[in-house]
């Protein structure tokens, strides 16, 4: 369920209809609301005020006739413009970064508005008659009139901003920000915590793995497993973690995930694998299956790599040769040189999962620093070396993860990616252009292999910089 309800809301917070049809149906209910006090206590106490009057019938209809039509035309421009603002941005900056414009609140918000505003003034509008029309007595609820005169003027100042908030949010600079903000969270939030409790190292060494989930196990012990099917097709937006430990202890099983948040999975294919299969009944595979959420498109609920890629398909996309805009590449290299130095300085979770009691329930996939790097520098060294701008600012990223680095090991990975970019470099580089990265490599290598390289690599800032 708890998946369920966070997909949902993830759902909900992309769709440009939620924001909207909440504020209508307020708006609903403050034009019923209105009326019914100006039925109540009635427009006299206007009189005593020289800034307010009563409005008769007539004027009343022509003032909420004018806010109301002109509302609704505004809202049917500001949605063309969200529109085709989304369709550049789309096509800029790549099809996966059309969601981020759909969250955008102030859209929403902006959007909301003009509809609000539109479907109160009209509720109020058929409210008004005049003695004539009623046979009675005239009816003007002119408290409510007053607050659609102030919905106008709100209006009027969202529009200015929406105007404002438009441009400035497809602005490349803005867009990155947003993704690289959102990859930042994500980091902090899942690490160290992941799914169950991370033994530490000595627990992980002692946890019961089950013979059929070892290296090397015998036939027969490698089929004593039951294998829980997808059901459905698609990417893996959710895996609710309390809810596969809560089972795992339950029934006393020990779960092997096959695939994890963001991966594509069909029907027929594997999520996980249990052990021992006999404790595992249909009504207890069908629970675990549960434990997963499957949709269309992949999502950053779970997924950090998800925005990991949304940065690297920025920067790629500026540095192919139909745009050519290295600059646009040094402000994602930022972002994930920024990202990666706040996971160099966190302790990344055992694949082994231990509930509180110590006892092995979950064997997950193995998330390391090495992973991430692969993911965001790896996956970028052949573009960046194509580019001595890009390259450069690319070791100086580098350099920034390195002064996180306090294990050996990851030392070591963001080496190997400074060698990686070197040696791309000569296929695509030449001249003074090749010469200045090698020399920089050189460099950065020549800093990392000293004790005190923090020392080093803080003291040659003025090289390590560069320039934005």
């Amino acid at each position: 369920m708890n998946g369920a309800l966070r997909r949902l809301a993830d759902y909900l917070g992309s769709s440009y209809w939620f924001v909207p049809t909440i504020m209508a149906l307020a708006a609903i209910v403050l034009a019923g609301g209105m009326v019914a006090i100006d039925s109540y206590v009635g427009s006299a106490w206007m009189d005593g005020y020289v800034w307010l009057y009563a409005s008769r019938p007539d004027g009343a209809r022509q003032v909420l006739s004018s806010v109301g039509g002109s509302m609704i035309t505004v809202a049917g421009t500001v949605f063309s413009v969200t529109i085709a603002a989304v369709v550049y941005a789309s096509g800029q900056y790549g099809p996966r970064l059309l969601t981020n414009f759909m969250r955008d609140r102030g859209n929403q918000v902006t959007l909301g508005t003009f509809i609000a505003t539109f479907l109160y003034c009209l509720l109020v509008l058929r409210t008004i008659h005049s003695a004539e029309e009623s046979g009675a007595y005239g009816f003007v609820p002119n408290l409510a009139l007053l607050v659609g005169v102030v919905l106008a003027l709100c209006s009027i100042g969202v529009l200015i901003y929406f105007i404002h908030h438009v441009p400035s949010k497809i602005h490349i600079n803005s867009v990155i920000e947003d993704v690289g903000d959102r990859l930042l969270r994500s980091v902090g939030d899942r690490f160290p915590d992941f799914v169950g409790a991370a033994p530490d190292d000595h627990d992980a060494a002692k946890a019961d793995v089950p013979a059929t989930f070892r290296e090397g196990s015998d036939i027969n012990a490698g089929h004593d497993r039951r294998e829980v099917t997808a059901m459905d097709t698609g990417y893996i937006q959710f895996i609710d973690d309390e809810v596969m430990m809560r089972i795992a202890r339950e029934h006393d099983l020990v779960l092997r995930l096959q695939y994890q948040s963001g991966d594509f999975i069909h029907v027929g294919r594997a999520l996980l694998e249990v052990s021992p299969p006999s404790r595992c009944d249909d009504d207890c595979a069908s629970d675990l299956r549960g434990a997963f959420t499957i949709g269309s498109r992949r999502s950053a609920l779970q997924d950090i790599r998800f925005l990991i890629d949304e940065l690297v398909e920025i920067a790629a996309r500026a540095l192919s040769p139909g745009v050519n805009n290295p600059f646009t590449a040094v402000t994602c290299l930022d972002w994930l040189g920024a990202a990666l130095s706040d996971l160099a300085t966190r302790s990344l979770p055992s694949h082994l999962r231990v509930d509180d009691d110590g006892a092995l329930r979950v064997i997950a996939h193995s998330v390391t620093f090495a992973s991430f790097m692969d993911r965001s520098f790896g996956a970028l060294a052949q573009y960046c070396a194509t580019d001595m701008i890009a390259g450069l600012r690319y070791l100086n990223a580098l350099g920034e993860v390195s002064l996180e680095c306090d294990q050996p090991e990851r030392l070591s990975v963001v080496r190997t990616y400074a060698d990686k970019l070197e040696e791309l470099a000569s296929e695509g580089l030449s001249g003074f252009n090749l010469r200045r990265l090698r020399d920089r490599a050189a460099e950065l290598r020549r800093a990392l292999d000293a004790p005190d390289y923090k020392r080093r690599l803080r003291d040659g800032t003025a090289w390590l910089a560069g320039t934005a």
